[in-house]
């Protein structure tokens, strides 16, 4: 099992910045992708960027440019800083990772924690 806990999420006005960080712990050997998620209302799941143990990295198209995903701590932690926020971006991310077994790949998800860019 996989445990993730989220943090850093708020409100903050547009053109702002804010930082998530997803701390992992549990059985971690296998980890092969971390990455956050998000969720706005009415809507349904979608990337927003991912980092694989091989360094890497993906990005949706819509925040390109502006996120910036990082992978820290020996793979243990991924942060996320949002850029030129605008908001479009308000929604709960969800910090995501995903292990690899003989069984096939397993998703482990956070809680979530919620962005709102509003002025």
């Amino acid at each position: 099992q996989v445990q993730l806990v989220e943090s850093g999420g708020g409100l903050v006005q547009p053109g702002g910045s804010l930082r998530l960080s997803c701390a992992a712990s549990g059985s971690l050997p296998g980890i092969e992708t971390m990455g956050w998620y998000r969720q706005a209302p009415g809507k349904g799941r979608e990337l927003v960027a991912t980092t694989s143990s091989r360094g890497t990295t993906d990005y949706a198209d819509s925040v390109k440019g502006r996120f910036t995903i990082l992978r820290e701590d020996a793979g243990n932690r991924v942060s996320l800083q949002m850029n030129s926020l605008k908001p479009e971006d308000t929604a709960v991310y969800y910090c995501n990772a995903k292990k690899g077994s003989v069984l096939g790949t397993t998703n482990y998800w956070g809680p979530g924690t919620q962005v709102t860019v509003s002025s």
